[in-house]
């Protein structure tokens, strides 16, 4: 276990996740962080910093975060940008603090994805000379790493549609979740097919929404919370692979297991699937969720579908995974890993409604940057 001054999570907030939401992204970050404030019991003047998590392509402007700075309540105050997942800009938020410069610091996410073009937007995410020529977005590369993972392990299209059905399933104890669904492995082999072998029942939906947390050293957690609402970031690893698709076998997870053995490394986990009580796993696609748990350790390379057919990370399986519903259930992209982080709190504090998956004392939550998992980033959490 690394020696470092403990950061804590103390106070969680996230909207309802929907379609076409009519607030404007000022208001969704406004209602977020009034909200994590109120959970975190202190008000905007105890808060030393802000960081944003937005991107210029998806709110169709530049200097995105300036926009949400006053709803943030950010002005007289420092304020900071990271652009991708949200589990990004909580590590940014906690190496502010462990600087020194800073004790509280509030992170908010928004994303409304109803309002872009999601194909033109991660289009443009590939090289401009050739890639973005061709018109690959993140679908078709999503189907490409599910294709090259299903040929080198011989796995089946039914197979990842467990993983839809499971996720979805989930969704309905989880309110805030965009859609919950009973739907069977045959419902998923039978919708639409969007880039073979992805349906639409593999894919996440395009969905709006926001989330926030409150991070606090431990000199001022002690102090501005109770012990119940402390939630401690126990490890953290992050690490990225090469750009080019091609430079890449798609099917290798190699970036998420060096950063989880790192996050492990500094959390004094030696056996993920005993010592984690749950995970949220990103699971844009179907049949992320395996390829990532054999990333994260937790099975080994190639029997991810294996152990999700014995129903081990089914919600009361030896590891529930994606308890919430998943990314499958609700997308909304730059917001995706601060809501696992929240969903992870709330879990460790016991408060996370009909979808609280028993006690839970360990959590781990896994964000992705870049096309088919260039860059992850792994939290341990704890009480």
């Amino acid at each position: 276990m690394i020696d470092m001054e403990r950061v804590a999570i103390i106070g969680v907030a996230q909207t309802k996740y929907e379609q076409n939401k009519p607030e404007t992204f000022a208001e969704l970050v406004y209602d977020v962080t009034r909200r994590a404030l109120e959970d975190a019991g202190i008000t905007r003047d105890e808060v030393d910093n802000v960081v944003s998590v937005s991107s210029d392509f998806w709110d169709g402007r530049t200097i995105s975060s300036m926009a949400i700075s006053d709803a943030s309540g950010a002005f007289g105050k420092d304020i900071t940008t990271v652009e991708g997942d949200g589990t990004f800009g909580a590590l940014y938020g906690m190496m502010r603090i462990l600087s020194g410069s800073f004790g509280v610091t509030l992170v908010c996410a928004h994303h409304k994805g109803t309002e872009s073009n999601m194909n033109g937007i991660t289009n443009c995410a590939f090289d401009p000379l050739v890639e973005r020529r061709l018109g690959i977005d993140a679908v078709s590369s999503a189907a490409l790493q599910a294709r090259r993972y299903m040929t080198r392990y011989a796995l089946k299209e039914e197979q990842f549609a467990l993983v839809s059905v499971k996720n979805h399933g989930n969704a309905m104890r989880n309110p805030l979740a965009l859609f919950p669904m009973e739907i069977t492995v045959e419902d998923v082999m039978n919708s639409r097919k969007l880039a073979d072998p992805l349906k639409l029942l593999d894919c996440s939906p395009v969905s709006d929404g926001a989330a926030a947390l409150v991070l606090a050293a431990e000199r001022q957690a002690k102090k501005l919370s109770t012990h119940k609402k402390r939630v401690w970031l126990l490890g953290v690893g992050h690490c990225s692979d090469a750009h080019h698709l091609g430079d890449r076998d798609l099917a290798d997870t190699r970036a998420l297991k060096d950063a989880a053995r790192r996050a492990y490394a500094m959390a004094g986990i030696n056996d993920p699937l005993r010592e984690i009580d749950v995970a949220e796993v990103y699971d844009a696609f179907s049949y992320m969720e395996p390829l990532w748990l054999e990333g994260l350790g937790v099975c080994e390379d190639g029997r991810g579908c294996e152990y999700l057919e014995r129903g081990w990370f089914d919600f009361e399986g030896r590891l529930p995974v994606n308890p919430s519903g998943g990314r499958l259930s609700a997308h909304a992209v730059q917001v995706a890993g601060l809501a696992e982080l929240a969903e992870c709190a709330l879990q460790i504090r016991g408060e996370a409604g009909e979808h609280q998956a028993g006690e839970v004392k360990t959590a781990l939550a896994h964000g992705v940057n870049g096309m088919c998992g260039q860059s992850h980033c792994v939290w341990i959490l704890g009480r």
